[in-house]
């Protein structure tokens, strides 16, 4: 796997982004596991997308065996150590505890997975195989990101031969590029990823893979593709100004500060947009030592998309949000960016519409757009071996399958994006359907 240029290298700006939510000691682990009551119906279990036997893996932290609890984890989820950290588990796991109907504190799940998982990392131990022997059949995953290495490593486990191909030069899809690094640091995506390539699963980095004729080569030499692709592009604002280069889209300024050791900064900071992505990049602006970190959204605050946790932590973090306003231009003097341009929005029949003259400007040297992602509309148009509606690929739920019998798909380029978890679940599904689809029709 290609080295990392990663924070870690880099302790002062590394203490910058400390973990979020810090890990347990391992007392504090011992005393937050036998809080669990080891319900016999396991809501949390239901609640994960993965459905991690989370009272299994819990009563064996609490019994000191925490390799056997890391290896219950990794039978569900192979990308468990991620998840821990960048799950939104108050409204999954944590969410569905019991302990809510007592008016008590959930139990700290995604604490206690991580503790095990970090572990289990320390130790060594390679990932469990599901199978001695090898089995027949050639499986091509496009992407590295979490889909594909949940595929990937389902179908490795189970003897098949898997290669991953990846246009970046690392693996891991958002968790590795994508994520805020006091969530999710590189080091920690890339070495759970090293296990799967132990596994003997092939990494090829820097391939493109986005033609006819490129899925034409695979199809020659695979007996199955999984597309594993995630979305495109962030989209744009559509404002004059937008081109400049203080003006850098949410997910290109997190990949940036996360890669290297000279990430754009200034001291104001607006980012547009009120989702999950645009509170990161902004909390992370407040620590790399913005002055002023502004979020701007033409709804109001209830409409948000991003999750009530993460709302609060960006208020916490002292960022200042503008309700009901539309960026309409970025200036800039000289080679620097000056200001946004903005106007009063109002809300009818709960359609944003901008009010004529209430223009007003807000400072601003660094604009981070956080609007969405777009859809592979054009790498899917040039892909004719396999169809797409509304930009996403259709695929069974259930198995991942396509409308085309040597294709399968999950994660964001299916279900339009949503949590690392929920990829992480396609993925395995799609593993397991492969893997007995090969089986049948070797038999």
């Amino acid at each position: 796997m290609p080295a990392a240029t990663h924070l870690d290298q880099h302790p002062d700006v590394a203490h910058q982004f400390a973990d979020l939510h810090p890990p347990l000691s391992p007392q504090a682990a011992v005393v937050e596991s036998n809080l669990c009551l080891n319900c016999f119906d396991a809501p949390c279990t239901a609640a994960c997308p993965t459905h991690i036997d989370v009272p299994r893996f819990i009563k064996k932290i609490a019994s000191g065996n925490l390799t056997g609890s890391a290896i219950s984890i990794l039978e569900a989820n192979v990308l468990a150590a991620s998840c821990s950290r960048v799950c939104p588990v108050s409204v999954l796991c944590e969410g569905a505890c019991v302990m809510h109907r007592y008016n008590e504190q959930p139990i700290q799940i995604a604490l206690l997975q991580r503790h095990a998982m970090d572990a289990f990392h320390a130790s060594g131990l390679p990932l469990p195989i599901k199978s001695n022997s090898m089995a027949t059949g050639k499986i091509a995953c496009v992407g590295a990101g979490p889909a594909s290495l949940a595929c990937a490593a389902e179908l490795r486990q189970r003897g098949f031969h898997v290669t991953v191909f990846e246009q970046r030069l690392l693996p891991g899809g958002l968790n590795t590029y994508g994520v805020a690094e006091y969530k999710l640091r590189t080091a920690d995506s890339l070495r759970e990823i090293k296990l799967i390539q132990d596994l003997g699963v092939e990494f090829k980095f820097g391939v493109s893979i986005a033609t006819d004729a490129d899925f034409n080569a695979l199809e020659a030499e695979y007996d199955i593709i999984f597309l594993g692709v995630g979305l495109g592009a962030m989209q744009k604002l559509k404002i004059p100004g937008e081109c400049h280069p203080a003006v850098i889209d949410a997910l290109r300024f997190i990949e940036t500060y996360k890669t290297t050791c000279n990430p754009l900064i200034g001291n104001n900071v607006v980012v547009v947009g009120a989702g999950n992505t645009a509170i990161d990049a902004a909390s992370a602006a407040v620590r790399m030592g913005a002055q002023e970190v502004t979020i701007v959204y033409r709804r109001t605050e209830p409409k948000i998309s991003a999750f009530d946790f993460e709302y609060e932590h960006a208020k916490s973090e002292g960022i200042r949000f503008l309700w009901l306003t539309q960026p309409i231009a970025a200036h800039a003097e000289g080679e620097s960016l000056r200001s946004l341009e903005c106007l009063r929005v109002e809300l009818v029949n709960d359609k944003p519409e901008t009010i004529v003259g209430s223009n007003f400007f807000i400072k601003c040297d660094l604009l981070i757009p956080a609007i969405g992602q777009s859809p592979l509309i054009d790498w899917l148009a040039q892909c004719r071996n396999i169809t797409f509606e509304n930009g996403h690929i259709p695929a069974d739920p259930a198995t991942g399958r396509t409308a085309n019998p040597k294709y399968y798909a999950a994660g964001d380029c299916v279900n339009g994006g949503r949590e690392v978890v929920d990829a992480v679940a396609g993925g395995k599904r799609a593993g397991i359907a492969i893997a007995q689809a090969l089986e049948q029709s070797h038999a």
